[in-house]
């Protein structure tokens, strides 16, 4: 009987004391452990683009084709530019495929447990303070910064259709996507390679570089972009998760979408306001 007492607590000790004298290699996936290095990091970042780059072109080529339009005329026909769009769908289910695929090594670990889908200490009162203090800053960059048109501007004059599909796009997809190939994938193999403060500056630097030409010739949205990319980065870093990172940003394209749904039914204001406020509205990373 005594013997059965002093050997209980050590069947009964912690799996963390088991785990800890494991050596690194040993040590399970997690979001600052992930089973992939740099290389497939930057490899599936590549492929996001190239697939949002390629797969317009599938959806697009047989239009022209057809139509016998011009390449020129692509930029403002109707149907070409909500084809380009409804591209985008089969593109990020393309990029979560292989994203999967990548984290769970073809189903050998937990999606959840490698990229962190927990709080990661981050309260729900978080995400209002972090918003108001963003859209704060973007009332400030409107304002001093004046704002040109740019590509996405131009697809949303295009049709309600393009922009109902934007917003949904805007909602529903890209938060997620964007957030599992760059502070899921990209950012936990880079701060392994290259440290903390380098993983933020290059994942910063690339979630903005892909988004330049949709906002090119607007200054301000583009040093927004840079400002959202780090803020959400910083928020992967200081909980070691992903999941804020994917609530934050799909918030905050939610509220936009709902402006631009809501935006015909709203009283006009005067121009100047409008030039202010439209920086906000143009957002969507």
């Amino acid at each position: 009987m005594q013997n059965e007492e002093i050997e209980q607590p050590y069947y009964n000790a912690p799996l963390a004391k088991e785990l800890a004298a494991l050596p690194p290699e040993d040590e399970p996936p997690m979001p600052n452990n992930p089973p992939w290095n740099s290389f497939v990091a930057v490899g599936v970042w590549i492929l996001s683009v190239l697939a949002i780059l390629m797969f317009p072109v599938f959806f697009i080529v047989p239009y022209v084709a057809y139509q016998k339009i011009s390449l020129e005329a692509i930029q403002t026909d109707s149907t070409a530019i909500i084809l380009n769009i409804i591209a985008i769908i089969p593109a990020h289910l393309f990029t979560l495929a292989v994203a999967w695929f990548v984290v769970t090594k073809n189903r050998k670990f937990s999606m959840n447990e490698t990229l962190g889908f927990g709080s990661g200490g981050f309260r729900w009162w978080y995400y209002p303070l972090v918003l108001i203090a963003f859209f704060a800053i973007a009332g400030v960059v409107s304002h001093f910064i004046p704002e040109g048109d740019n590509q996405l501007m131009q697809i949303l004059r295009s049709s309600r259709t393009a922009t109902y599909i934007i917003v949904i796009l805007a909602t529903f997809t890209a938060p997620l996507v964007e957030e599992v190939v760059y502070r899921g994938i990209l950012y936990s193999a880079l701060q392994r390679t290259i440290g903390v403060g380098g993983a933020i500056a290059v994942v910063t630097f690339c979630f903005a570089l892909v988004h330049v030409p949709q906002y090119w010739g607007s200054p301000g949205t583009i040093f927004l972009i840079c400002l959202l990319s780090l803020l959400l980065t910083l928020i992967r870093w200081k909980t070691g998760n992903l999941l804020p990172c994917i609530i934050m940003h799909t918030i905050f394209n939610g509220l936009q979408s709902l402006l631009l749904i809501a935006e015909p039914y709203l009283p006009k204001i005067e121009p100047a306001a409008v030039e202010q406020a439209a920086t906000i509205i143009r957002l969507f990373p």
